[in-house]
């Protein structure tokens, strides 16, 4: 088989989508503009190419037509020859010139968080926030999208208001008020694209740029990003076992606009925020005038009875709770919700109709009916239940195979555990070494907010990672790690 054929080969995989020809002819055309067909080279004969990869001739015969119809090669008497044409290589050096010269982003625009995660990380063991897609009832969700396509008029598809349908945020009004505690009714929910858009949104609404928010250290990269693009000055406030823990005087030396935290399973170290300190939040902020942001990520898979949402534990609390559908659906639903204070309400809306526009009405009715239905909680029911059973096979297979001094963090639940690690071991090259394996987990010191910080650790998601296959991929981290005593035999 000849060089060219090799090249191609990977190009024709069955799995791929497209038809055969257009996959052809692309990959060939790249071949031609990269150079890695040279410029006055001959192209196999039809026959011969068909042959070596095992398709119909007359389809190659099409891709030659067409490569010599666009330009790529002409025909002559020696064959199929390819055309004297720029390579890219040369193209794309001359961009990268370009793009030196072009005008540098915005400050807005540099990136604070952890880079974007692939789908192969999305879907490798490990990678934090990712829930089991893979137990996800598809057939009975594409019921409930098919019944909100059917009932959909033509008018519909503008949506109706930037808030979100009616329907959807009745149903997670009166899910929160049973779930969670949370005081709320339909018009303080506010339907978002995610929990990165409420963010957002509040972090430029609720303050001016240069005015402090508060944020948990180690806290969730996503919200310092939020708070950095808004221009707000971060102050990295410490975590102990109960939670967020501001120094005594911070409230008079160093009062925020914003309080970010989640109090109910703090991200990344997953303890929760007591009683006390949860009350001693909304009694400083009422005093000096700022917002809490309550993210209640994935409350509803922590062990037992979970505290209530801040929100509701006193009237007109100055909290903003967040919410999410990615970890308790799937993340490509794009749907997240914010309740805002009766008292805000009116005020906010008319700012949020010129930061929002409607959209996804389909989505929003098929969840309504999701949750109306009791699918909803059925689905988290046998969640939390699965859970539970990955992080106890987890914590147990880390508990054989983990080195000395490498501790785990201490609360239950959720769909992470933190792990610290000594510090002579690098957390993001064992994280770059345990990709190379087919693994996902995150390094702890990427949660820092503190330049000073010392974090040093892994952060690991369990939700897809099945039980009867816990002890192995812990096996196959303690080769990211290098350590024998975390890879050693039980």
């Amino acid at each position: 088989m000849n060089d060219l054929a090799l090249m191609l080969r990977p190009h024709l995989s069955q799995s791929e989508a497209a038809p055969l020809r257009r996959r052809l002819g692309e990959a060939l055309k790249r071949a031609v503009l990269d150079g890695t067909l040279a410029a006055g080279s001959v192209m196999p004969a039809s026959r011969v190419l068909s042959q070596e990869l095992g398709i119909a001739r007359n389809t190659v015969l099409h891709v030659y037509e067409e490569l010599a119809a666009e330009g790529y090669v002409v025909a002559d008497r020696q064959g199929t020859v390819v055309s004297h044409l720029p390579t890219a290589a040369p193209r794309a050096a001359a961009a990268a010139r370009r793009a030196e010269q072009l005008p540098p982003l915005s400050r807005r625009g540099a990136p604070h968080a952890l880079r974007p995660d692939s789908h192969a990380e999305n879907m490798a063991p490990f990678m934090p926030g990712v829930p089991a897609l893979d137990e996800f009832p598809v057939e009975r969700w594409q019921r409930h999208l098919a019944q909100a396509w059917k009932a959909l008029a033509a008018d519909d598809l503008a949506g109706r208001g930037v808030a979100g349908e009616p329907v959807l945020r009745s149903a997670i009004a009166g899910y929160l008020r049973a779930s969670r505690g949370v005081r709320c009714e339909p018009e303080q929910v506010v339907v978002t694209s995610g929990t990165q858009e409420s963010l957002a949104l509040c972090a430029h609404l609720l303050a001016d740029p240069g005015e402090r928010v508060w944020i948990e250290d180690p806290g969730y990269p996503g919200a310092k990003a939020a708070f950095l693009d808004a221009g707000l000055d971060l102050v990295p406030v410490p975590v102990d076992a109960q939670g967020m823990s501001p120094p005594a005087g911070w409230w008079k030396q160093r009062a925020p606009r914003l309080v970010y935290t989640t109090p109910s399973h703090q991200y990344p170290l997953g303890v929760v925020l007591s009683l006390s300190r949860r009350l001693a939040l909304i009694e400083g902020a009422r005093r000096s005038g700022a917002w809490i942001l309550e993210d209640d990520y994935d409350s509803e898979f922590c062990r037992g009875v979970p505290l209530a949402a801040m929100q509701g534990l006193a009237p007109d609390a100055p909290v903003v709770y967040l919410g999410t559908f990615s970890k308790t659906l799937f993340p490509a639903l794009r749907l997240g919700f914010m309740v805002l204070p009766p008292a805000a309400v009116e005020r906010m809306l008319p700012a949020l109709e010129r930061r929002l526009a409607p959209g996804r009405p389909v989505e929003q009715e098929a969840l309504a009916s999701f949750i109306h239905e009791g699918e909803f909680t059925t689905h988290l029911r046998r969640m939390r239940k699965l859970y539970a059973e990955r992080e106890e096979a987890l914590r147990e297979a880390l508990a054989r195979h983990r080195p000395a001094r490498a501790g785990l963090s201490p609360g239950r639940g959720g769909i992470h555990v933190a792990m610290a690690l000594p510090r002579w071991v690098d957390d993001r090259a064992v994280v770059r070494r345990a990709w190379d394996l087919g693994l996902a987990p995150r390094a702890l010191s990427n949660y820092a907010i503190s330049p000073a910080s010392r974090l040093n650790g892994l952060v690991l998601g369990y939700a897809n990672v099945p039980a009867a296959r816990a002890a192995e991929l812990v096996r196959q981290l303690g080769a990211a790690l290098r350590l024998r005593t975390f890879a050693s035999a039980e």
